[in-house]
């Protein structure tokens, strides 16, 4: 049996590759894709190959992990439930759809992954399986009893990568998980577990690697303009970049300022709540910058039918529904909403605020003559039109109230 394993090196995927590999006698091919981890990737082969894996696949998707899925998604406007901007949850439809290509070039009879039976990782990798590559069989070892009878817990993990002298980060004294991409980190379960736990004081400082925190960032504020053409950022600061360049100079500047920290109890897709911690600092700036280029460039009511759509286009992203129907369906009215997002935002960065400093298009659909209190040069609001327009939107509230007054 051949089976392609989603690795990262860290503690789970560290444990189960050779886990597997014993319980299903197989050939186990690792991969990692490369989207944004940074030192995370030192060293991967050797310690791949050193837990018993036959082939090794480390694949840099930076690039099409901007291009193809943040930035589509930042057209979309999304972020679950008002706090979270996906950045887990939009990675692994790219990691899942990569291995399924892996596994058939290989002629693997499996894929397996090392999401948490309670999470809603194992749902994301398994539904773009089911989308992309029915015929595989997907191998899921947190919800085999076997595999949680030996490993009832990350202390036995811990202790058996000691035995096997596997270097893994998660240790006794940093008690938690980490997930990092080019759009965000994650940390979650161990001490995060306790909702109450302040995860700003310095007790913790070391725990980010993305950003400072508000009172340590400087002491003056930076300017920052961001040019967009057709809801896609193109250049930051008069520089013209990729996707990519846009992501990395973004988490640069957001980083400095301490941007993008968001502590959140969310509701994962299996059905229970959980407590996460996150560093988005270069996506929460393109998120904002975004929004005002659109508040200057986009129609009214195609604005209001896209923002009606953001909760449920976040919810396809946050469940794992990315190669879905719907969600295809969704991101085409998205880009057709994009058309004449283009224009520049200058924001100011200070202390893990973005404050708008200025928005200008050459496609704008602010009017200042017309939107002045001062006479309109171009008299194309009549504002004696005004009375019909709010007598007619009163008419059924005043029958209303005269019905229920006789009653």
């Amino acid at each position: 049996m051949k089976i392609v394993l989603a690795y990262s090196g860290g503690l789970d995927t560290s444990v189960l590759l050779s886990w597997i590999k014993e319980k299903y006698q197989a050939e186990m091919i690792a991969f990692c894709a490369n989207i944004g981890q940074g030192e995370e990737l030192r060293g991967l082969a050797r310690k791949a190959k050193k837990t018993g894996a036959s082939k090794v696949y480390i694949e840099d998707l930076q690039q099409e992990f901007a291009r193809a899925f943040i930035f589509p998604m930042i057209q979309a406007g999304a972020i679950y439930e008002n706090q979270y901007f996906l950045g887990t949850s939009i990675a692994r439809p790219l990691i899942a759809r990569r291995m399924v290509e892996i596994a058939r070039a290989e002629k693997a009879d499996a894929v397996a992954h090392g999401a948490t039976g309670k999470g809603n990782d194992q749902v994301r990798f398994e539904l773009t399986a089911a989308a992309l590559a029915p015929e595989l069989e997907v191998i899921a070892p947190w919800r085999d009893a076997r595999f949680r009878s030996a490993f009832p817990g990350r202390a036995e993990m811990i202790a058996y990568c000691a035995k096997q002298k596997i270097p893994v980060e998660a240790s006794a004294q940093r008690p938690y998980s980490m997930d990092r991409n080019l759009l965000h980190i994650s940390y979650e379960a161990g001490i995060l577990e306790d909702p109450w736990l302040d995860a700003s004081s310095k007790e913790h400082r070391a725990m980010y690697k993305l950003s400072v925190s508000p009172e340590e960032a400087p002491d003056e504020p930076e300017y920052v303009t961001l040019d967009f053409r057709q809801g896609d950022c193109v250049a930051v600061n008069g520089k013209p970049l990729s996707p990519l360049g846009v992501m990395q100079t973004l988490n640069q500047l957001g980083g400095k300022h301490g941007i993008g920290r968001v502590d959140l109890v969310e509701n994962r897709f299996v059905g229970m709540k959980s407590r996460g911690v996150y560093e988005t600092p270069g996506g929460t700036i393109l998120h904002f910058a975004h929004r005002q280029m659109e508040s200057l460039t986009m129609d009214r009511e195609v604005m209001h039918l896209r923002d009606s759509l953001i909760p449920k286009y976040s919810e396809l992203v946050y469940y794992g529904f990315w190669f879905s129907p719907e969600r295809l369906a969704l991101q085409a009215l998205v880009t057709e909403s994009q058309k004449h997002v283009t224009g520049t935002v200058r924001l100011k960065l200070y202390k893990g605020n973005i404050i708008t400093s200025g928005r200008k298009s050459p496609v704008s659909l602010y009017n200042p003559h017309l939107a002045t209190m001062e006479a309109d040069p171009t008299k194309a609001y009549n504002q004696d039109d005004a009375t019909g327009f709010i007598r007619l939107n009163a008419l059924r509230l005043k029958v209303a109230a005269q019905v229920q007054q006789k009653r």
